[in-house]
């Protein structure tokens, strides 16, 4: 099993300390460095900045909303990226949630898995520097009666292929994912349900595509932090995780809400929304189970992130991401090295 590192969002502060998690993360021999984009950081200028200040960690999007770009626009900014950095960039898409999408974006949150099949074919198709020729049920290339014609990427990727990711939940979305990318980052993943609320549905879309599970990336980002209080480490995430379960999303729609459901947590999870979209922050973290937490973290000395990372090694994880907590730069630095300290214990280094 790999370790990556999940800088999250750029900005609020951090900057400067982002940019040493990552370096740091280079030189301790971390797989990835991703980052993310919501309505604030662009995700392609922080990966073009972090490659340009490291030597031998890919950097990779996750994600790329693909309500934000054209498919097109996609395939230029992964080739560009890849060819800048010594052929280092991992493409990472996700269509976001209708908030983001319809809000932010202004595009119609509809048929997100037929959306993406699309989105990714074009983007493969593009890449590829075939002249581009598309015609489905979102996107038509070129467009009919007009005076486009079929061109071609121009820029050549550092590598034939551009390892191809999928953020996905729900069980359709990660059987899209087995079927069409090469890995799937996933959140909240405890190593415990992995199987029944992730790796089966990957498995099932692999077999659709006559494919195994060989060679394929799964990659859960876990929040971290090291300590000897696991019970007061685990409420540093009872914002975070009250965040996802009960306002990331409506109340009919809440990907990460229906997961926690999946796991167990039926009554907890409805507690958690009611409290947070009603207002009641303070309530819903209180309301998040100790167990949830610890579940979907690493948490505690360094021998027991050593074992709960050899448990997801056992459920079939291939890189674990990790998004260290700290307040300070040496505090976020020093989770990292433990992560490397863990993994060696866990006899899992490669």
């Amino acid at each position: 099993m790999r370790l990556g590192i999940n800088l999250g969002y750029w900005g609020a502060g951090m900057d400067a300390d982002n940019l040493a998690v990552a370096r740091e993360a280079d030189k301790l021999g971390y797989s990835v460095c991703w980052a993310a984009e919501a309505y604030g950081s662009d995700a392609p200028t922080v990966l073009a900045w972090v490659a340009a200040q490291t030597e031998q960690i890919d950097v990779g999007s996750a994600i790329f909303q693909i309500p934000a770009r054209a498919p097109a626009m996609t395939a230029m900014t992964a080739a560009t990226l890849d060819s800048l950095s010594g052929g280092r960039f991992r493409l990472g898409l996700g269509v976001s949630g209708p908030q983001v999408s319809e809000g932010w974006y202004g595009v119609k949150f509809d048929k997100p898995l037929a959306r993406t099949r699309e989105y990714v074919e074009i983007v493969r198709k593009a890449m590829t520097r075939e002249r581009l020729t598309h015609e489905g049920e979102h996107w038509t290339l070129p467009l009919p009666g007009g005076p486009g014609k079929p061109i071609k990427l121009t820029v050549h990727p550092e590598r034939e292929h551009i390892p191809l990711y999928i953020a996905a939940i729900g069980p359709k979305n990660l059987e899209l994912t087995g079927e069409i990318a090469d890995g799937a980052l996933i959140l909240f993943c405890a190593p415990e349900h992995a199987e029944e609320t992730a790796i089966s549905h990957i498995r099932t879309g692999r077999e659709k595509v006559g494919k195994t599970l060989e060679g394929f990336d799964v990659v859960p980002t876990v929040p971290m932090a090291v300590g000897d209080d696991v019970d007061a480490l685990a409420d540093l995430f009872r914002p975070y995780t009250a965040l996802y379960v009960g306002g990331m999303g409506s109340a009919k729609q809440n990907f990460y809400n229906k997961l926690a459901q999946r796991m167990g947590y039926e009554k907890e999870a409805a507690e958690i929304q009611e409290k947070f979209l009603g207002g009641d922050k303070e309530g819903a973290a209180a309301a998040v189970p100790k167990q949830l937490i610890d579940s979907t973290t690493l948490l505690g000395s360094v021998e027991r992130i050593a074992d709960r990372m050899q448990a997801y090694a056992e459920a079939g994880v291939t890189t674990l991401s990790l998004a260290p907590a700290g307040f300070t730069r040496e505090e976020r630095l020093t989770s990292l090295r433990a992560g490397v300290e863990a993994l060696e214990r866990a006899g899992l280094a490669e």
